[in-house]
């Protein structure tokens, strides 16, 4: 059979969001993308060889429709979901079958049956060979069930033989599988479970090794996010995979629980094997609201000191907050920002609350009748689709706002990078990987066409960029990424 894998659209309408990457890719004049969904890759691996697959990633290509594809297979998140449908509808109507998977699809099977063939509900491991071999047959199945959670170290490598690897700037994989909390908004325990299933070392490194073969027609090493849903779960696993990738020379990044600032051999081992950051979902700063979410383990910790512990070893925290939680204020708000400007975070993600069907939030706020609608579109962190308990939604909004404009000036990015350039924090980075003089020459140039776009904030603080370029201490993808969220910070429009 002819296999089409589509990844849809992040953005369909265009606005931008912290997630999209388009003035990042704009900047350096490219259709890169920064990552693709690992569900790919993992359908690949279990796709016998027999078949011909073809990936259609909206992100960085327009769907070829006209390809004669068999079977389409779609991975659904939520935010994506009526794009997914939209795709799936339109090959049902020229005739081609379709199959919808993905953690929105376990999560609401019947509504995604209204749009497709077939659904997988759960992990694919386990049924996406039956799946094929009915759909060759013609005997193709509504519905397709995983009956427990996949054993990972019976789980083939992810295969990225079928993507387009150069149009991304960096490669995803997952060594463990689970999450022992159970955090209110959280979907990860629901679909992964709270039991840590972790893959073999050795299956791990085959796919270190496979992602390293670099195409010699690009000659670049992407960055790798390691995208386990807590890297330091399993801690004597943890350890054995740092020390198991110290010798591939490779730039990680991963996401942990905020107790990973206790164990300084572990920080050691992650930093001597290439990690650069940790995404620590932080969420709140009020107790109050760490006690709704369940996020238990956030108020045992200190969190200026576990920032510092972190970054001591030379690796950035990559934070993240939840805004609009029951104890939410204005108060609250000013407070975040005081927070962010006191500890220097130098890239947070401010999100606003969104209950994803399947989670315990989702059910406590459909019982109470706090759902405002199921236009999935919009549960993307930066609309309001439920109604605050305090709050009306255009308040929490302007809150939102608010905060992500304070964070995201340009006079508050150039106080964070001057912190981190006066403690030289990429020291050793930059040590071990400059980024060469003609591509510094390059950026300046880009630069340099921004300064008369209109934009007096933006034109003063590339005037004082621009004596930074060439200074090999100073990390051009740090700075991209900050004018980035700005750009993100000044589309935002106060709902009135």
């Amino acid at each position: 059979m002819k296999i089409a894998l589509i990844i849809p659209i992040n953005n369909a309408d265009n606005s931008r969001s912290f997630y999209d990457f388009k003035f990042y890719a704009d900047f350096l004049l490219t259709k890169k993308y920064i990552s693709y969904l690992l569900a790919i890759p993992t359908l690949t691996s279990l796709t016998p060889p027999r078949h011909e697959i073809r990936v259609f990633d909206e992100n960085i290509e327009k769907i070829d429709y006209s390809w004669k594809a068999d079977l389409v297979g779609i991975s659904v998140r939520t935010m994506f979901a009526p794009r997914a449908y939209a795709i799936s509808d339109k090959y049902r109507e020229i005739g081609v079958k379709t199959v919808l998977g993905g953690i929105h699809v376990s999560m609401c099977p019947e509504e995604a049956l209204q749009h497709c063939d077939s659904i997988v509900v759960g992990e694919a491991e386990d049924v996406w060979a039956t799946l094929l071999d009915d759909a060759e047959k013609g005997m193709l199945k509504q519905r397709y069930e995983a009956k427990a959670h996949k054993d990972l170290k019976q789980a083939p490598p992810a295969s990225r033989r079928s993507l387009s690897r150069h149009m991304y700037f960096q490669d995803i994989l997952q060594t463990s599988k689970g999450c022992p909390f159970h955090c209110e908004f959280c979907s990860v325990y629901a679909f992964d479970g709270q039991k840590i299933r972790t893959r073999t070392i050795e299956q791990v490194m085959q796919e270190i090794l496979d992602i390293n073969q670099v195409d010699p027609k690009f000659k670049k090493k992407n960055a790798i996010f390691i995208a386990d849903d807590n890297i330091i779960a399993d801690k004597k696993f943890a350890r054995q995979l740092f020390i198991a990738l110290k010798p591939h020379n490779i730039n990680w990044m991963c996401q942990a629980s905020i107790n990973i600032s206790k164990e300084d051999d572990l920080l050691q081992l992650m930093r001597d094997s290439g990690c650069g950051a940790i995404f620590i979902g932080f969420e709140s700063i009020s107790q109050e609201n760490l006690s709704a979410m369940h996020k238990d383990i956030n108020q045992r910790f200190n969190y200026i000191e576990a920032i510092k512990k972190i970054q001591s070893y030379g690796m950035l925290v990559h934070s993240s907050f939840i805004v609009g939680y029951d104890y939410d204020s204005e108060k609250t708000f000013n407070e975040l920002i005081d927070f962010i400007e006191q500890t220097h975070l130098l890239m947070p993600l401010i999100n606003i609350l969104t209950p994803f069907p399947g989670t315990e939030l989702f059910a406590r706020l459909e019982k109470e009748g706090r759902i405002l609608h199921k236009d999935w579109s919009k549960y993307d962190t930066k609309n309001v689709v439920f109604a605050p308990r305090f709050q009306s939604p255009q308040e929490l909004v302007a809150g939102y706002n608010r905060i992500v404009r304070a964070v995201y000036s340009y006079d508050a990015i150039w106080k964070k990078l001057n912190y981190y350039w006066d403690i030289d924090f990429w020291k050793q980075a930059n040590e071990a990987d400059p980024v060469k003089l003609m591509y510094r020459f390059v950026f300046a140039l880009r630069l340099a066409t921004l300064l008369f776009s209109g934009n007096a904030a933006r034109s003063k603080f590339i005037l004082k960029i621009l004596s930074k370029v060439f200074n090999k201490r100073v990390r051009i993808s740090t700075i991209l990424n900050m004018m980035a969220y700005n750009d993100f910070a000044c589309s935002l429009v106060d709902d009135h």
